[in-house]
């Protein structure tokens, strides 16, 4: 609904310029170099990394590392069970497409050459799904790529700051954040990827209804900035908060 100043209030109370509630918990693996549980709303994802002394062989002898990512949605993640892939046989489109998306996103946050010849996985895995999961995975796997970079004393590679946010047009009026019952009737859905300097990495920008104009474009973009701002802050407060251990 909307009151005095056209200011919009959503379902779940938020209007239209905010974020979910958003947090971060640190080392919910054992094993991960690093892992970060994010959750925005009631969007979970995990997100563990995973450095090791090894590089594609594509790229050996050339003195440079590699990012890259998984990306899947656990059975019960969504309201009906979804069958999991390795059941099928191989990732479907839309987790193929969401993964290349995070790797992309997070080879941005790495000086490969500053990182020599070593491949950082970041596994992002959605325990509960509320729209925005691939731009959580972003989020959250940055604060545990940092981390763990961080830990084995690579923190030189670390070249900027990611993060990713989606925003839309729902029924005329721009909002920051969708959760799914925002996303699914969604006029316009954007997906932005950003660096901490004021950089986008990739913006991913579609019509599902009404075709959209620069004007309406230019206002998702600076409600997309905004968000970004307040999701490095809180990735700050996640990585200083890390207990870097060997």
């Amino acid at each position: 609904m909307s009151i005095g100043g056209g200011m919009r209030f959503r379902a779940d109370g938020r209007t239209s310029g905010q974020i979910r509630p958003v947090s971060m918990t640190l080392d919910v693996q054992k094993w991960a170099a690093a892992s970060c549980l994010i959750r925005m709303g009631d969007t979970h994802v995990l997100c563990a990394a995973t450095v090791e002394d090894r590089i594609p062989p594509h790229l050996r002898g050339k003195g440079t590392g590699w990012v890259t990512a998984e990306y899947s949605m656990l059975p019960a993640s969504t309201s009906e069970r979804s069958q999991r892939e390795s059941v099928k046989g191989r990732p479907g489109g839309r987790t193929h497409e969401i993964q290349r998306l995070i790797g992309r996103s997070l080879r941005v946050a790495v000086d490969t050459a500053a990182l020599g010849e070593r491949t950082v996985t970041i596994d992002c895995d959605v325990l509960q799904a509320d729209g925005g999961t691939r731009t959580a995975s972003i989020t959250g796997g940055y604060v545990a790529l940092a981390i763990a970079l961080k830990r084995r004393g690579l923190e030189r590679a670390l070249a900027t700051r990611i993060a990713a946010v989606s925003v839309g047009m729902v029924d005329g009026t721009p909002l920051l954040d969708l959760d799914y019952s925002e996303d699914s009737h969604a006029d316009v859905d954007f997906n932005v990827v950003g660096t901490d300097d004021g950089h986008y990495v990739e913006v991913q920008g579609t019509a599902e209804g009404k075709p959209f104009d620069r004007a309406q474009m230019d206002r998702l973009l600076a409600l997309a900035d905004d968000g970004l701002r307040r999701l490095f802050d809180e990735q700050a407060k996640a990585i200083v908060g890390a207990i870097i251990r060997p």
